[in-house]
């Protein structure tokens, strides 16, 4: 390869094909269409989901898990981050953690889970904690609040069928 080939044969602005003008050329007759067939008629496309045969791709595929409406959706913080971002001795709570930006889902509970080091005494509020996560908020000399959820289950399935309407 010699450097001075390297963009030999390319062509920027190439002139678009006119199909259906003449045997001459070369594109003549059924313009680079074959014979008959679907494929040689206007606005011919197949269906995406069919793949040639009866039976619809839809189908042939496995189906795979399930999505709950009713469940929950909890949000996980770690002791960790909450001793990297929060000073002794302050309260922590879903609003606060809003608005420092560790929570930014919407979210039904959040549970504080035992990831990192706590050395200082923080004030937590949240839904849920893993038992691991209060040993070491307690041990630092800090205190756990549990809430109260926001929604009991009858209530946000009510409030789906609410929704509905």
């Amino acid at each position: 390869m010699r450097l001075s080939e390297v963009n030999s044969g390319i062509t920027k602005h190439r002139k678009t094909r006119r199909l259906g003008r003449g045997n001459g050329t070369g594109q003549g007759k059924t313009s680079g269409r074959g014979q008959d067939g679907q494929k040689s008629r206007a606005g011919s496309s197949r269906h995406p989901g069919k793949v040639g045969e009866d039976l619809p791709m839809v189908r042939r595929l496995p189906k795979r898990g399930f999505f709950n409406r009713y469940a929950l959706t909890v949000i996980a913080v770690n002791v960790g981050d909450l001793s990297a971002l929060y000073e002794a001795g302050e309260e922590i709570t879903p609003e606060t953690l809003k608005a420092k930006g560790i929570v930014k889902k919407v979210h039904d509970e959040i549970k504080i889970l035992a990831d990192g080091e706590v050395d200082k005494a923080l004030k937590v509020s949240a839904h849920r904690f893993s038992a691991s996560a209060k040993e070491k908020i307690t041990a630092a000399g800090g205190s756990v609040t549990v809430l109260a959820p926001k929604r009991t289950p009858k209530q946000r399935v009510a409030d789906l069928a609410q929704n509905k309407k």
